[in-house]
This record gives structure tokens, C-alpha cells and sequence, in this order.
């Protein structure tokens, strides 16, 4: 009984260390991990929507509480004036959630580019929203008043053919995103005031 007591308490003592070091871990990594997702997985997506700009969008971003996550903003910089943004949404595909970056000019409220960042849809087939940049062309220009569906829909976004799904992903997200932007535009224009 007494072994059993004492390699009970050894056991107890190394999962309480190992889990503090994990965690320590964790939270030494964090930010890393963050930088080289905004980097490698977001950062084409993001410097794509915002070529010509004068500034590093990934290095100017700010932060702004929605709900109970913080969403990154970023900014992107023309003529000498901060007056884009560049932030993240989702949308539900045919193979599951994925992710979007919609850039906007906040001076007229039109979509300046979209790009997809992560997916886990059908090569060669769903995975075109994200290679295919006529795609993503057709939402440039397009006030975020609007409400995005494909054309089968009576929308005015061209599906990608055979990837209804993600399509209709894309443009629900394009739609959740701009309602964000709507109830944060007063925010984002004071944050923005801050980069000129």
C-alpha cells in the first residue's frame, strides 16, 4: 500500500511538472506561432489585396474586440493616406470551415480584394477559390451593402463550376464579414486616424 501511496504521489508531481512546462511553453510560443501564421498563411492573402500600398499591412494591424475574440485589422496605406483595411472572416465550405481576408476602402465602403487563406476543400475543384484569381476579381469594386450570393441565387457572385458549396461559402463569409465592418466602421475610422 505504502509503494502504491508513494508512485501515486511521483505521478502526480511529474504531470504537475509537465504540465507547468507545457504551458510555460505554450505561452513563450504564442506570439511566434502568431507571426509566422500572419507570415506564410495570411500575409500572401493580405499583401495581395493590398499591393501598391506604401506601408507593411502585416507590421501596421491593430486589434479591436468583437464579441469575445479580438479580430486583427490591417492597414494599408495609399497616397500618404491610411484608408484600407484588411481583416479576417469565415464561411463554411463543402470540406469545412475555411477562412477569407477582405480588404475595404473605408472611405467609400467598396471590397478592394478577397483572398482565401485556409480551406480543406476538393483539390482542383473547391481549392480554385483560393488559385483561381478570377474568383476573387469579381468581388472587387462591389459596395459592402450588398448582399453576396451566387448567381443561381440571384446573386451577382459567378460559383466556381462544380464547387456550388464553396462558392456559396465564400460569399456568406464576404456577407458575415461586411457586417462586421458596418457595426465596427467608427472604431476602425478612429483606430486609422493613428497611421496617418
Amino acid at each position: 500500500m505504502r509503494e502504491m501511496l508513494k508512485m501515486i504521489i511521483v505521478l502526480t508531481v511529474l504531470c504537475s511538472f509537465s504540465g507547468g512546462l507545457l504551458a510555460a511553453l505554450r505561452n513563450e510560443t504564442m506570439e511566434k506561432i502568431e507571426n509566422q501564421q500572419l507570415e506564410f498563411v495570411k500575409g500572401p492573402a493580405i499583401r495581395n489585396i493590398l499591393k501598391g500600398s506604401s506601408n507593411d499591412p502585416i507590421a501596421d494591424r491593430f486589434k479591436i474586440k468583437v464579441g469575445e475574440t479580438e479580430k486583427s485589422f490591417f492597414v494599408g496605406k495609399f497616397d500618404g493616406k491610411a484608408e484600407a483595411v484588411v481583416f479576417e472572416s469565415t464561411g463554411k465550405g463543402f470540406g469545412g470551415d475555411f477562412g477569407i481576408m477582405l480588404g475595404v476602402n473605408v472611405t467609400d465602403d467598396k471590397i478592394i480584394g478577397i483572398g482565401v487563406t485556409t480551406h480543406s476543400e476538393t483539390p482542383g475543384i473547391g481549392s480554385r477559390a483560393q488559385t483561381d484569381p478570377r474568383f476573387a476579381a469579381q468581388f472587387k469594386g462591389l459596395l459592402l451593402a450588398d448582399d453576396f450570393k451566387v448567381k443561381s441565387e440571384g446573386g451577382q457572385v459567378d460559383a466556381i463550376s462544380g464547387a456550388t458549396v464553396t462558392s456559396k461559402g465564400v460569399a456568406g463569409a464576404v456577407t458575415d464579414a461586411a457586417k462586421i465592418y458596418t457595426s465596427l466602421k467608427p472604431q476602425l475610422a478612429e483606430k486609422l486616424m493613428g497611421f496617418k
